[in-house]
């Protein structure tokens, strides 16, 4: 700011008349380039006897002749405006805007930094519990599953390490740009100090202000769902791969089965009556509304997986529903109304049951899919059975008794209907 004050010192001497001691006034050049107001050089000439001259340098001159300087006539304006009061008025206030937008800036980066230290103690905190609960999964298992249990624990580590070093790196960028702040914020405050004494023309120059991008996306759920999963089945399933296991048992309530669905002997395999309804015997478990049918066997606690058979059906829903739901009325398929299910419509388009519908980004159309149901976390999981890959997960799952639900679904009368079976496995126990 001295450097600034010094040199508007002396541009404003440059333009200051020798003769009225004031800025210039329609200045003028004479020939010897030396500068005038022009009625001060005016008057001048007039009170000599001689010869024109020069007030400053003496050279006479042989007319009476001068030109006007545009340039030195807006220079003078531009100091001129730059002492005036609303002038510095502005730049104070300009001064002032700019100092509390970085104060301003500054506390966003500071609560971006405590967002982002939540989020990896948060990360710590659930990675520890995942951790645990992987640990006692494996621990129930043989001496022989041993390298699995590292296999997986040391993938979960690497995407916990792989988010932690993404946080990390996002508060470093935010403690930088806090850095450069405080620096301009420093620069700011001298200024406001400064101007307190010398009036201000200009603002400081300050360094731009680092841009610090949007912290990364956690998505707890999906991180948590790899790891809450029956992994004991799981790796049951790769040491087996020859193999078509279902762990659980389940069959048909045929007293819940719609009229127009035929139910096998041994109540595994439901498919579409091509007669129409089938005789039935009324009851208020019965669905009669929606082509749908539950499980003999129903769940309140404890944690349970079976696997169902849909291979090319071109459409089905599936999963668990409440006790409680009305068997008797149309209801859309959402946990708000009992159910927590999956469905696949128009050939290849897979979505949660939520209201809206959640479509799935799934790969390859699964042939069978596994259900996971935790009573204790109220968890309800689908995986492809094949692969095990997870293809959804609700975290808020039901509270009570619970029944495996299914729908085979209406086909149009060009299409051949197609069985949906419950996949059985002998030696597999119900309870995971």
């Amino acid at each position: 700011m001295a450097v600034a004050a010094s040199h508007r010192g002396g541009l404003r001497e440059d333009l200051t008349c020798a003769i009225c001691c004031d800025l210039f006034r329609e200045p003028v050049m004479l020939p010897c380039m030396h500068h005038f107001c022009k009625s001060c050089i005016s008057r001048y000439w007039r009170g000599l006897q001689g010869a024109a001259s020069c007030p400053h340098c003496r050279q006479e001159f042989s007319s009476k002749q001068f030109h006007t300087n545009y340039l030195v006539t807006a220079m003078v304006e531009k100091v001129r405006a730059s002492c005036s009061d609303s002038y510095i008025r502005n730049i104070e206030k300009q001064l002032k805007e700019s100092l509390e937008n970085h104060l301003l800036k500054k506390e966003e980066l500071f609560n971006i930094i405590h967002r982002d230290k939540q989020k990896m103690d948060t990360i710590k905190s659930v990675g520890a519990e995942l951790q645990a609960r992987v640990q006692g999964e494996f621990r129930a298992l043989q001496q022989f599953l041993q390298e699995e249990e590292a296999c997986v624990l040391e993938q979960m580590r690497w995407e916990q390490r792989e988010v932690m070093d993404q946080l990390q790196c996002h508060l470093e960028a935010s403690r930088e740009a806090v850095k450069e702040l405080e620096q301009n914020i420093r620069v700011l405050q001298q200024a406001t100090e400064a101007s307190e004494n010398t009036a201000l023309t200009e603002l400081p120059q300050i360094r731009p202000c680092v841009q610090v991008c949007a912290a990364p996306e956690l998505d707890m759920k999906a991180f948590s769902a790899k790891y809450t999963v029956p992994l004991q089945y799981i790796t049951w399933r790769k040491m087996f791969k020859s193999l078509k296991p279902g762990p659980a048992p389940l069959t048909f309530d045929v007293d819940t089965a719609h009229p127009s669905l035929h139910i096998s002997r041994d109540r595994t395999v439901a498919v579409e009556s091509a007669g129409g309804l089938l005789p039935y015997k009324p009851g208020p478990q019965r669905f009669l509304q929606c082509v749908n049918v539950l499980a003999a066997e129903g769940f309140r606690s404890g944690r349970h997986y079976w696997e169902v058979g849909v291979g090319a059906k071109p459409k089905w829903d599936l999963g668990v529903a409440s006790e409680l739901v009305d068997r008797h009325a149309r209801v859309k398929l959402s946990p708000e109304s009992g159910y927590w299910t999956l469905r696949l419509r128009r050939g290849g388009e897979y979505s949660a049951g939520t209201q809206p519908w959640t479509r799935l980004p799934v790969g390859s159309a699964p042939q069978r899919v596994g259900v996971f149901l935790d009573c204790d976390e109220r968890r309800v999981s689908f995986y492809d059975a094949d692969s095990m890959s997870l293809l959804h997960c609700f975290a808020d799952g039901p509270r009570g008794k619970v029944y495996p639900f299914f729908s085979p679904c209406i086909v149009d009368d060009s299409q051949r209907p197609q069985p949906m079976h419950i996949l059985h496995h002998p030696g597999v126990s119900l309870v995971v």
